[in-house]
């Protein structure tokens, strides 16, 4: 029981100490917690005061009127337009302790009102010009000045042939010099404005220079393909070349495209990017060409004794090199006849192509036909099954020989192997044409 008791008070005297903490703790929480209200007007009186100055000093914002409640500023009153409204509210919301702003601005739209900014920037800007146009004189000759010495020294030519190896990159490099003169000069007259900080501005355009780049890029391409094809020299005027699946005699090099002849009579122009990546073949760099045809025989017949017969008629024409010779091989046997292959090399300098591979394969049928060789025909099966007899008409003789046309002897322009001068005649009048540039120079070794 007494036990019990003392329990009891024990429990009691804790509880009562729990409470007394408590009470003395609570006050020093609720003095922390609690805001300060002695500064709440000062402190909204500072924040209106501030703002209202900064609005007294611009007049476009005289007719704001501003008030200020627990931080929270009120913008009422009137502005011309949206734009200084704008500004206001803007600068309302940069003054310390703000906690929100409301715009309750009346935008009035007065025409007086907006115009009078513009007219006055206008008046301004005018009497700045005129204040600042001798400078602006000096900055201009400047320019001129500067870019006309580089011109002048870009018309050096012989200055230039000199330095670059061949006229395109003569022209190259004055061109280089006039732009680098205008850059120079522009440079000098933005100096002489006191606009040093638009010029790192234009330096740090490269993204701009980059876009260009590639908007650019084909001529860019074809440009430096110009370059090189002249450093390269990958043929000669009057060469007969194919490039890709495009076939003619060259007649001139520009800075643009590489002038074809075709053997046509044509002109073609192939752009110089297109050519400096083709596959070019050059028949005119070995003057040593080789022929080739097929000729078929009877499967009858000895295929040998019809090579040596055939190698031996082409032997005979004088145009066929006799070193390499002429040569044949079987090129197939068929079911009714034996193809053999001939070949034989000319002198592109001294015969015709086609007309000496012509003439060669008229020597060698010839010669098999003398020979007994038999050129196989094409062999037709035809078939009648009940086919009623044609009439006749009267007078007609039931089998018709057919006419066979009169021979004609060869003359001498057909036998005559000597290459066309008719083409190469076109192409000298094309290239002593006056203005008419060349960048292939024959003083450089072909590649």
């Amino acid at each position: 029981m007494r036990s019990a008791c003392r329990l009891a008070v024990l429990l009691a005297t804790l509880l009562l100490a729990a409470a007394s903490g408590a009470q003395e703790t609570a006050p020093t929480e609720a003095r922390q917690r609690v805001i300060d209200l002695s500064d709440a007007e000062p402190r909204d009186a500072a924040i209106q005061s501030r703002i209202e100055n900064i609005f007294a000093q611009i007049d476009s914002l005289g007719g704001v009127s501003v008030s200020v409640t627990e931080g929270v500023v009120k913008l009422s009153g009137q502005t011309a337009n949206e734009a200084q409204a704008q500004r206001a509210v803007e600068l309302a919301a940069r003054v310390d302790r703000v906690v929100t702003l409301e715009d309750n601005i009346n935008r009035t739209l007065d025409l007086e009102s907006n115009l009078a900014p513009v007219v006055s920037d206008l008046r301004q800007g005018a009497s700045h010009f005129q204040r600042a146009l001798p400078l602006y004189l000096v900055a201009l000759v400047a320019l001129f000045v500067v870019a006309w010495l580089g011109h002048r020294l870009a018309k050096v030519d012989a200055l230039w042939r000199r330095v670059a190896p061949n006229v395109f990159l003569a022209d190259l490099l004055a061109q280089a010099v006039r732009i680098v003169a205008f850059v120079v000069g522009l440079i000098i007259a933005l100096d002489i404005l006191g606009a040093s900080a638009f010029i790192g501005t234009l330096g740090g355009a490269g993204v701009v220079g980059l876009a260009i780049g590639f908007a650019v890029r084909d001529t860019l391409e074809n440009y430096i393909s110009s370059i090189m094809l002249s450093l390269r020299q990958p043929f000669r005027a009057r060469d007969h070349v194919i490039i890709n699946e495009h076939e003619g005699v060259v007649v001139r090099l520009t800075s643009r495209a590489t002038v074809l002849m075709t053997l046509d009579g044509n002109h073609l122009r192939i752009p110089n990017s297109n050519v400096f990546k083709a596959v070019i073949l050059n028949y005119t760099r070995n003057p040593e060409r080789r022929f080739t045809f097929e000729l078929g025989v009877d499967a009858n017949d000895d295929p040998l004794a019809a090579m040596a017969t055939g190698i031996a008629a082409i032997e005979k024409l004088e145009f066929v090199l006799t070193e390499p010779g002429p040569k044949a091989t079987i090129q197939s046997v068929g079911d009714s006849n034996i193809v053999i292959w001939f070949s034989a090399w000319v002198n592109q300098q001294h015969t015709d192509f086609g007309k000496g591979r012509s003439l060669s394969i008229d020597a060698a049928k010839a010669a098999l036909e003398g020979g007994g060789f038999t050129l196989p025909e094409p062999i037709y099966r035809l078939r009648f099954d009940g086919a009623p007899a044609l009439p006749q008409p009267a007078g007609t003789p039931a089998a018709a020989e057919t006419a066979k046309p009169a021979a004609v002897r060869a003359d001498d322009d057909i036998l005559d192997t000597r290459p066309d001068e008719h083409l190469d005649k076109i192409i000298s009048e094309e290239r002593e044409q006056k203005g008419a540039t060349d960048l292939l120079d024959t003083s450089k070794p072909i590649e």
